[in-house]
């Protein structure tokens, strides 16, 4: 997409803004300090999308991500995979001995977690990973270590101490490209999609199950679930599932009409085609 402007949250080096440059190579980008700010830009009609990362194979759902899309007023436009490749970062001339505290983003560190442990050093969470690289500069202390690509170690002279610092070797993070559009592809039988929908149900016996019930009737699956408390209620639930199919599909619109009647506050955020990287990810033994 030329001519387009991405809005990510992080500075240069961050995971977003290396996922930015491999999915729109020709667009200008646009860092923001926060989730929530790069997706209110889109909203606000001041950037053209949003790149977001909502999952992590390692250490699992961005939370944040999730408590912000059912305010949101965006949809999504693609999926994108990204392989994630953390290094431990120093100050030029240190060693892995002299580290004592290592900083990063929570999700990045939780994908570390092992490595961490062994290392028996303080982590500390900060709010991106090449805004921790960054910080070492200004810290100017060889007993300070960061969680970062890289790429930022290559942007802010720093010393990769260890380039394979993550716990998992296939470590990948899906992130969510989002547009105030509500784009739906048109069906072509030879494609694959996904449609993403958010509902709710009541806290009474049996109501997922009769909400879901219309998926497995007409054969239809779901890739992912996730719930969450709605805000202010303690008496019913919100979902958020991604499903293997297309609204234009006559199953799954008979799967949403059943599903019609036992949830409320439904809606679609988005209809997409699904990523090939899918289908190189290992299945579950």
């Amino acid at each position: 997409m030329r001519n387009k402007t991405i809005a990510y949250q992080g500075i240069q080096g961050a995971y977003s803004h290396l996922a930015y440059k491999n999915v729109f190579p020709h667009s200008k980008a646009l860092a923001c300090e926060t989730f929530q700010e790069a997706m209110h830009m889109v909203e606000n009609g001041e950037v053209d999308l949003a790149m977001i990362p909502i999952e992590n194979s390692t250490a699992g759902r961005v939370e944040e991500i999730y408590r912000l899309i059912p305010k949101m007023r965006l949809h999504i436009l693609q999926e994108h995979f990204e392989p994630i490749k953390h290094c431990l970062l120093g100050l030029k001339g240190s060693s892995i001995e002299d580290i004592e505290y290592v900083s990063s983003h929570p999700q990045a560190l939780a994908q570390c977690h092992e490595k961490l442990t062994n290392l028996n050093v303080e982590v500390i969470a900060k709010f991106d990973t090449a805004g921790a690289a960054h910080e070492l500069l200004e810290l100017n202390d060889k007993a300070h270590g960061a969680v970062a690509s890289a790429l930022a170690a290559k942007l802010y002279g720093l010393e990769i101490l260890d380039a394979n610092f993550g716990d998992a070797d296939d470590n990948t993070t899906r992130f969510l490209i989002l547009s105030r559009e509500n784009t739906v592809p048109k069906y072509d039988p030879n494609c694959s999609y996904i449609t993403s929908l958010i509902f709710s149900v009541r806290n009474i016996p049996a109501a997922l199950y009769k909400a879901l019930g219309g998926f497995a009737t007409n054969g239809i699956n779901l890739i992912k679930i996730e719930s969450y408390s709605i805000t202010g209620s303690m008496s019913s639930s919100q979902f958020h599932i991604d499903i293997d199919g297309h609204i234009e599909q006559k199953n799954l619109k008979l799967a949403l009409d059943e599903l019609g009647f036992f949830a409320y506050e439904m809606k679609v955020i988005g209809v997409y085609e699904r990523n090939c990287y899918r289908d190189k990810m290992k299945e579950p033994i």
